[in-house]
């Protein structure tokens, strides 16, 4: 475990590889589970204000769902989510582009119509944050349905904390990114080492 300021970062962002590939998995990631993208309370707000922006981008069967349920919903958790279409499985957010499954909240985005990328848990994907009282766990989420990105990651040789880097900075800072990188510069010293000792 690593630990900067208010996180304890698993060392399975530096050990693990990963890199999202689309052309394999088709976006499941986003059609795939038992509840909705994680939001934080001011996403809720930030879907309110922006859908007018998105619903342009969206799959008809989405607009539906979230005319009905709401921007946003509160799974059995108790957390803030985001819809999906009969309850389970796809996002009522995904459109389909050659069959992949993307984010239309994304897509406005890129064309400019709002300057919110996506639901942070969703641009951090597979890392998984748990906020507790005093700090957050900083954790590396496998799901059988990202075996692709596994193998992609590990062909190109890219670790899980560098794939989510730009989602790492905008969650915690450059600083902390920094500290982090200098933690897996460490760790990749001593694992060579290790190695050469051995």
């Amino acid at each position: 475990m690593i630990l900067i300021d208010n996180t304890i970062v698993s060392d399975d962002l530096i050990e693990k590889e990963f890199v999202c590939n689309l052309q394999k998995c088709k976006g499941e990631c986003c059609v795939a589970g038992e509840s909705g993208a994680p939001l934080n309370p001011n996403e809720t707000q930030i879907l309110e204000e922006i859908f007018s922006k998105v619903k342009p981008y969206m799959e008809q069967d989405g607009i539906s769902v979230i005319e009905k349920l709401g921007k946003w919903l509160v799974d059995s958790d108790g957390d803030f989510v985001t819809p999906l279409i009969n309850g389970k499985g796809r996002c009522a957010y995904v459109y389909f582009e050659n069959e992949v499954a993307k984010c239309a909240i994304e897509k406005a985005y890129k064309e400019g119509k709002t300057d919110f990328q996506k639901p942070i848990s969703c641009h951090l994907y597979p890392v998984r944050i748990k906020s507790y009282k005093n700090y957050d766990a900083v954790n590396y989420e496998r799901w059988k349905i990202c075996s692709p990105a596994c193998s992609h990651g590990k062909q190109l040789g890219v670790p899980v904390y560098q794939f989510v880097k730009n989602a790492l900075i905008r969650k915690y800072g450059q600083d902390w990114f920094t500290q982090l990188e200098g933690a897996a510069k460490f760790i990749e010293e001593k694992s060579e080492l290790n190695k050469k000792e051995n």
